[in-house]
């Protein structure tokens, strides 16, 4: 199964412009580096779905956090680190 996992974009790492950026975005305190070329828009601060790596879409905090919680609770957080 496909999945995305929403978290909250905390730095902007690298830019070659203002589409083509990378940024560390966090998942519950597990920070990993996101491309988001997809999401030219986004800004610090702002949650972000996340798949294979590529911000795919913006969310609002209220709905990254219902997804959030319901991951936990399945467990398919497990492998976030990987």
């Amino acid at each position: 199964m496909c999945l995305s996992i929403p978290g909250k974009l905390i730095a902007i790492t690298k830019a070659l412009d203002n589409t083509f950026r990378i940024g560390k975005v966090s998942f519950d305190g597990v920070v990993k580096e996101v491309n988001l070329t997809l999401v030219p828009e986004a800004k610090i601060d702002d949650y972000v779905m996340v798949h294979v790596g590529a911000a795919i879409s913006i969310v609002n905090e209220e709905e990254a956090q219902k997804t959030f919680d319901i991951l936990k609770q399945l467990g398919d957080l497990d492998d976030l680190d990987t």
